[in-house]
């Protein structure tokens, strides 16, 4: 584990770790916003999308005062192993590869040894902020923006108990039915789409996976909406399976930080109710 920044901010410290991962064999970064507060603190995890790291919702998502007045910690891990010898989209693609992992543990080859995020995120990193920071793991919730936002509402569908509470920002609900999550899905896992379930919302919500508290918040201007997002997939399988669920759709808003930053701080007040 190495500190590689610092910066003072809103009575607390923001900072950036490196540290060698043994799930994806590449050194991995993560941002940390410790608040001024004693005792091991609540903490909410943000998974970022595409093309991300953990600096986009650290420099701009305007998180650190909620966070501060609430003492909760905030985690933005990266989107993706990375480094020399990581296999990439062979086209360069935005959409696969580097700053697109999913969230998946990786099958097929090339892919396999080092897109292993959902066991960094499932074991490895919980267990390095266990022995680092002081994190209360009893009192976690987790949210994400569009790939993000996958990862986070099928992370805890698969993890029950784990998360108090969970939300998205306009996250990709269904990948297993958009181009996005069938690109993905498909170079990480194989062609089978019976093999993406336990990494598709919608299909584990219709197979009985539950979290105890459920929030997303839509953009009505988002040019992905219709295409990759469709969140009333979502609402039909919550509706369906009695899982409840809080929506809001917000006239005038994208896909962009400024949608993000806009409604961040009122989730973490969400969150901090459900936390305790």
């Amino acid at each position: 584990m190495e500190r590689i920044n610092r910066w003072r901010a809103q009575g607390g410290w923001q900072e950036v770790w490196r540290h060698d991962s043994a799930e994806t064999g590449t050194p991995m970064e993560f941002s940390i916003f410790l608040p001024d507060a004693e005792g091991p603190r609540p903490v909410v995890w943000y998974l970022s999308g595409l093309t991300c790291s953990w600096a986009n919702v650290t420099e701009k998502g305007e998180f650190r005062a909620a966070c501060a007045r609430h003492g909760l910690i905030f985690v933005a891990p990266d989107t993706s192993p990375r480094g020399e010898g990581v296999p990439d989209d062979a086209e360069g693609a935005y959409d696969f590869g580097l700053g697109a992992g999913f969230y998946v543990d990786a099958t097929e080859e090339p892919f396999a040894r080092n897109y292993r995020m959902r066991s960094y995120l499932e074991g490895e990193l919980p267990r390095l902020l266990a022995e680092h920071f002081p994190v209360d793991l009893a009192r976690q919730a987790i949210t994400g923006h569009s790939m993000g936002g996958h990862g986070a509402l099928t992370l805890a569908l698969r993890n029950p108990g784990r998360f108090r509470s969970v939300s998205a920002f306009a996250p990709i609900v269904a990948p297993s039915s958009c181009p996005w999550g069938q690109k993905a899905l498909g170079l990480y896992l194989g062609a089978d789409p019976a093999g993406w379930a336990e990494y598709d919302a919608v299909r584990l919500i219709e197979g009985g996976a539950r979290v105890p508290a459920l929030k997303v918040d839509q953009g009505a201007a988002d040019g992905f909406l219709a295409g990759q997002l469709m969140p009333e997939r979502l609402l039909a399988a919550c509706e369906a399976a009695g899982q409840p669920l809080e929506y809001g759709l917000h006239e005038g808003y994208d896909h962009s930080y400024y949608f993000i930053s806009s409604f961040l701080s009122g989730h973490l007040d969400w969150h901090a109710e459900h936390l305790g």
